[in-house]
């Protein structure tokens, strides 16, 4: 089997979700877009959700990161709760979201003049934040982009520069929301690429929300189906395929069973909302 539904709790857990709710318009008139939603992640982890469209994916990634307070349940991470916007959670969209006057090796230095304790070792250490910052560009294939400004980068481009941004000032959890959705074919399949050495390289804890279920099982350790809204999550998987992955390793048996079971439970849960 390429995949199998997993049985039993992680150990070793930095991400903890108990029966979390969250309500739009905070009253009970307000639209309820998550309901008694329980998962966990362990350290160092890829995860990937997928489901239906509005089934509360991204309203998922807020409330672990803490922009958004949970109306029921709690969100716990490392070990607390979340009670506000977390410092330690790096969080990527499909909009990169470079500073247009700053070029990439600028853009890329950003969150180190912000984040504690990196801002005060930068005027020090600067020379060697400044190498960490080169080699994960020349990782991705930016070395010689540096100096370019995001107005002359590609849209894959800025989407590398974006990963290497959150990476370069070692976030602990690294959430990525639909990051490549804008992109075509043949650039997603770089930025997988890409994506999958940054994350062999550093081992951060990843969750990532995709419509793209090829994508998912070509990233992520684990893949979890969100139902409708409210979303919950209604079904865990497991991702047999050793690594590093190739994109090849996605036409094999065992992951086109994957991605179709996932297909069929997608459209499953999709039937049953018609």
């Amino acid at each position: 089997m390429a995949a199998s539904q997993r049985q039993g709790s992680c150990v070793a857990t930095i991400v903890e979700l108990h029966r979390v709710g969250l309500r739009y318009g905070g009253d009970d008139e307000g639209t309820l877009a998550l309901q008694d939603l329980n998962f966990s992640v362990q350290e160092g982890e890829f995860v990937a959700v997928v489901g239906p469209s509005g089934c509360g994916k991204s309203t998922l990634m807020k409330v672990v990161s803490g922009l958004w307070r949970a109306s029921a349940g709690a969100v716990v991470v490392r070990n607390k709760e979340v009670t506000g916007p977390l410092s330690f959670v790096g969080m990527a969209f499909q909009n990169p979201n470079l500073l247009p006057w700053r070029n990439t090796l600028r853009n890329i230095m950003l969150p180190l003049e912000i984040v504690q304790p990196h801002a005060k070792k930068l005027r020090s250490e600067r020379p060697a934040y400044l190498e960490r910052a080169r080699d994960l560009l020349r990782l991705v294939g930016l070395g010689e982009f540096e100096a370019r400004f995001p107005w002359q980068l590609s849209g894959g481009m800025k989407q590398r520069a974006t990963q290497c941004r959150e990476l370069n000032h070692e976030q602990e959890l690294l959430m990525l929301d639909e990051p490549f959705g804008a992109l075509d074919m043949f650039t997603r399949e770089e930025l997988w690429l890409a994506l999958q050495e940054l994350w062999l390289a550093r081992r951060p804890t990843v969750i990532l929300v995709t419509h793209d279920l090829r994508e998912a099982v070509f990233l992520a350790d684990r893949v979890l189906v969100m139902s409708n809204r409210p979303g919950k999550i209604i079904a865990d998987y497991t991702v047999n395929l050793a690594r590093p992955r190739t994109l090849d390793d996605t036409f094999r048996p065992e992951a086109i069973s994957l991605i179709q079971e996932l297909r069929d439970h997608i459209s499953s849960v999709r039937k049953k909302a018609a």
